[in-house]
């Protein structure tokens, strides 16, 4: 009798849940989507993708290595009141991360310009898509509150595939949509010509060396929707661009450009 009670109170809870959701027009999606993390534009942040995290530089953000970073270091950060995103290339095969092997040969293109990596045939939908689903969920399980997906733009570049703008943004959409489906928010890293098609997929930019290339200006579309554009310059000093990116209120400094621990911001 009890058990029928306890069952039928149950059953009554999930149904009042369901008609409150159904009232207020809201879906399983959109309250998810409302749990994501969305910074906002200005925000400082630490850009690290040499070695493991050092925790010592005092910003609200964090972005390192997905792989090279483990679960305590995450907590680390976050216990230092740091919201964390998880690097990771999704356009280029590496051939020093531990599951090289799952790429098949088909989906190998050119030498993208760094030691050991090769661009990916974004067409091949069907190959890549459990690839990366495996590798936000490392993200996911290790904690962080984002991903940079890097190499999101092949298209533009020579990858020994005829990759076109659409296949471009499809590849793009789907690794925003398998970022949301775990819970994690996504960047847009670079691809500066597609973000009018793509800001409602991204919460947030990461752009190198606008200022050097004076492209800053085409992000003004992600501040305009209060979201957060993290920028670095490697070559350029600060007071040819600080001013600007100040005004922009984009998140700037100047890096190495091997991303070390070294920073100095605007």
């Amino acid at each position: 009798m009890r058990k029928t009670a306890r069952a039928c109170a149950t059953l009554m809870a999930a149904l009042a849940a369901s008609v409150s959701a159904a009232c207020s027009g809201t879906t399983g999606t959109e309250r998810a989507a409302d749990a994501l993390w969305k910074p906002r534009p200005g925000l400082a942040w630490q850009w690290q993708l040499d070695e493991k995290a050092d925790p010592s530089v005092d910003v609200p953000v964090y972005d390192i290595d997905g792989f090279e970073n483990s679960k305590a270091d995450v907590a680390r950060l976050h216990r230092d009141g740091r919201k964390v995103i998880c690097y990771i290339n999704v356009g280029a095969w590496e051939d020093f991360r531990p599951d090289k092997d799952a790429f098949p040969r088909s989906v190998l293109g050119e030498p993208n310009g760094w030691e050991g990596e090769r661009w990916l045939d974004i067409r091949q939908i069907s190959v890549l898509r459990p690839i990366m689903e495996r590798r936000f969920d490392m993200c996911r399980d290790k904690g962080f509150d984002a991903v940079e997906p890097d190499l999101v733009e092949g298209y533009d570049n020579d990858t020994g595939f005829p990759l076109t703008a659409r296949h471009q943004l499809r590849y793009n959409r789907m690794i925003a949509d398998i970022a949301h489906e775990r819970g994690l928010s996504v960047g847009l890293k670079n691809d500066l010509p597609q973000i009018p098609q793509l800001l409602d997929d991204f919460d947030f930019a990461v752009n190198e060396e606008c200022a050097q290339y004076d492209e800053c200006g085409e992000l003004t579309p992600f501040i305009e929707a209060g979201k957060a554009v993290f920028h670095v310059e490697y070559t350029e000093p600060r007071s040819s661009f600080c001013a600007e990116a100040r005004r922009l209120k984009l998140s700037s400094m100047v890096k190495r450009p091997e991303l070390d621990v070294w920073r100095d911001p605007c």
